[in-house]
């Protein structure tokens, strides 16, 4: 078949699966619309007949969201429900009948690839997942009083091995989430199997590649200074890290906490944008090196300068001779972008006499004087001696901003304005219910691993992109503003085809966020990190994203014809550094119909490889535009835009074979098929 015919069977192919999805225009009055139609459904045994299991498809009622408080508090009012193989399939519930085995054929031709491999996935431990009403599920084991979705969440889940899974304590999409930090494998904080503390610093980023990911003005606490003498106590990195005590990691939704060596306890909770820590003391004076002297019990506790990948260029610090606290800023490099950002903190202690305070450069400390400006990356930062505690307890109180240290502060006494360690882990632990109960699971004769796996996971999609609206310095707005979309290349595929099925609302506002970043810089972020322009992994996969919530119908303030205008700007203009925004190539996509190895492009600067895998993006973005255009009746770009998705065409070759060097041997005849056929 030559590329002419391949094409054409092509378009076929995808204008009858999108003949559904086209329908499904943000303007429609029925909300049912947020699903495809049930036309669109298929018998299960054709797409996984190893599987046993019976399923059920129901009507989705769409969440109203009139009101709703916060992100991290508000939940669907439509609830999704996964049956096990013992579900009783006769029973009806209200409007939607339970109609025998069958699942999505896909939930949008623009996502397929994504939803289908969820789909799996979830397959795959013996669950089906769909959508109900929350007022309608009756009958199953999740609703007995003894089911707490949390005690089958595991935050350390992906803490080892290079999962760089975040595990502290944080709400969902929330800016602030505490953890002990560690010296190795630092991308999410803290790892399970490797690595001495060296503090508990404020927000992360989670299951990241590349470089470190913030980890700002971390707290450490020691039980005293060896011989009652300032400079004996420790104050950087490398001389203050401490191990922990095996066994006492405690990581559960919106806590973390963990006993160092020192027999200093840490816990940490969070709000939105504040830390909350609470540090136990042990009373006799445990020294915290074996060749030290009795330690006096004088509590200290530092605030450092730094963050996770000492990118600091200059910062300052200040502490109130009077109260203790502490504030101070610092200007930092992103991990996997260009650019630097501004972070501020606001530090405040409860439950002990403050004794004394000062600042700390490099190893050494002095009470004199109270404020500290630094303009290279040596180690330093304030610290404040206490008397000893009620208790045996300290509370810390790190409130977060971007904007200033004033708005820090500002908005950790609205938080958390009387250190309420047990009301703010109760509240955080409230918004994790509420997001994560719109599943309703029948776990009937279900392994509890296998439930484990599922809530674990579920959680993690919910840590990130985070919400940092009001927090954004770098424009004035009045509409949503997310951060850590790190990145979109790897997170349309599975991680935001969910958020609209089960947190439709949240999905919502991160689009109002990208379409508000193209409105101010002129270009959909690939990826996007502490307030900065993160690297492109090839295509402008803000694109899918985009297009798979407009397909799916969700409006909820979208300025959807801001958002096409976006998605056009990336298929037709070339930026001057495509590098961290848009495509590369342009011209030669237009005229080629692909990218070139050795590609000529005088009309902007990125890394001129990826050839292969570019094209296959670039196609699949312009896929995703095609079903934007057809569903806003603009046919001609319907049409364009789906000639062009079929550019991937020009770089196949059905007897190319991709071949795998597993043993370092330079004979061809050592070589292992991989499987992979065609390019």
């Amino acid at each position: 078949m030559d590329r002419s015919s391949k094409l054409n069977h092509l378009k076929r192919s995808n204008v009858a699966s999108a003949t559904s999805a086209a329908t499904l225009t943000p303007n429609s009055s029925n909300r049912d619309r947020h699903l495809p139609v049930e036309s669109r459904f298929h018998d299960v045994t054709s797409r996984a007949p190893a599987f046993s299991f019976v399923a059920a498809v129901l009507r989705y009622r769409a969440p109203s969201f009139a009101s709703t408080p916060t992100l991290a508090q508000s939940a669907s009012a439509g609830d999704l429900v996964l049956f096990s193989k013992r579900q009783n399939l006769s029973r009806q519930w209200g409007s939607g009948l339970l109609r025998g085995v069958s699942v999505p054929n896909s939930l949008d031709p623009c996502a397929q690839t994504s939803a289908d491999r969820m789909l799996r996935r979830v397959l795959a431990s013996g669950l089906l997942l769909h959508a109900a009403a929350a007022s309608q599920v009756t009958d199953s084991a999740q609703n007995s009083t003894k089911f707490d979705v949390l005690d089958y969440v595991d935050p350390l889940i992906g803490t080892v091995d290079g999962g760089h899974v975040f595990p502290g304590a944080s709400l969902p999409y929330s800016m602030a989430k505490a953890v002990a930090d560690v010296n190795k494998e630092i991308q999410g904080g803290f790892a399970s199997n490797d690595g001495d503390i060296t503090g508990f610093s404020h927000m992360h980023d989670s299951g990241t590649g590349g470089g470190a990911s913030l980890g700002n003005f971390p707290l450490f606490a020691q039980t005293g200074c060896p011989g009652n003498e300032l400079n004996r106590c420790y104050f950087n990195k490398i001389t203050r890290a401490s191990q922990r005590k095996n066994g006492t990691v405690v990581a559960r939704p919106g806590y973390f906490a963990v006993s160092l060596n020192t027999s200093v306890t840490a816990e940490t909770t969070v709000s939105n944008h504040t830390a909350l820590y609470r540090f136990t003391f042990p009373t006799d004076g445990t020294p915290t090196k074996n060749t030290d002297p009795h330690v006096p019990y004088i509590p200290l506790i530092i605030a450092d300068l730094s963050d996770l990948s000492e990118s600091r260029s200059k910062a300052t610090v200040l502490v109130d001779g009077t109260t203790g606290r502490i504030t101070g800023n610092g200007t930092f490099q992103p991990s996997f972008g260009v650019g630097t950002y501004e972070s501020h903190f606001c530090v405040d202690f409860h439950g002990a006499q403050m004794r004394d305070n000062g600042v700390w450069v490099n190893n050494r400390a002095g009470n004199d004087p109270k404020s500290l400006n630094v303009t290279n990356n040596v180690p330093a930062g304030a610290w404040v001696q206490f008397g000893p505690p009620q208790n045996n307890q300290i509370l810390a109180r790190v409130g977060l901003s971007f904007i200033s240290t004033e708005q820090a502060c500002k908005n950790a006494e609205k938080e958390i304005p009387d250190f309420g360690f047990q009301a703010i882990r109760d509240q955080a632990e409230a918004a994790w219910r509420s997001k994560l109960n719109v599943i309703k699971v029948d776990n009937t004769g279900i392994d509890k691993s296998l439930q484990r796996t599922f809530w674990s996971s579920f959680y993690r999609t919910l840590i990130s992109p985070q919400d940092y609206t009001g927090e954004n310095p770098l424009w004035k707005s009045d509409k949503p503003y997310f951060d850590s979309y790190y990145c979109i290349w790897d997170s349309f595929r599975s991680t935001h085809p969910f958020l609209t099925l089960v947190d439709p609302h949240a999905q919502a506002l991160m689009i109002r966020s990208l379409i508000d970043i193209y409105r101010h810089e002129g270009k959909l972020p690939d990826c996007r990190m502490s307030l900065c322009k993160g690297f492109t992994q090839g295509g402008s996969n803000a694109d899918n994203l985009l297009a798979d919530s407009y397909v799916k119908g969700l409006t909820d303030g979208i300025d959807w014809a801001t958002g096409y205008e976006a998605v056009i700007s990336d298929a037709e203009d070339e930026p001057p550094l495509w590098t961290v925004e848009g495509r590369g190539g342009l011209h030669s996509w237009k005229t080629l119909g692909y990218i070139p190895t050795d590609d000529f492009d005088p009309y902007g600067v990125g890394i001129y490889t990826r050839s292969i895998s570019r094209t296959v993006e670039y196609s699949y973005n312009d896929f995703c535009i095609a079903e934007m255009a057809r569903g806003m009746g603009r046919a001609h770009d319907a049409e364009k835009y789906l000639n062009r998705s079929g550019n991937w065409l020009n770089m196949f070759d059905p007897q190319s074979r991709s071949r795998l060097n597993l043993t370092g041997s330079k004979d061809p005849a050592e070589l292992v098929d991989s499987g992979f056929r065609g390019f």
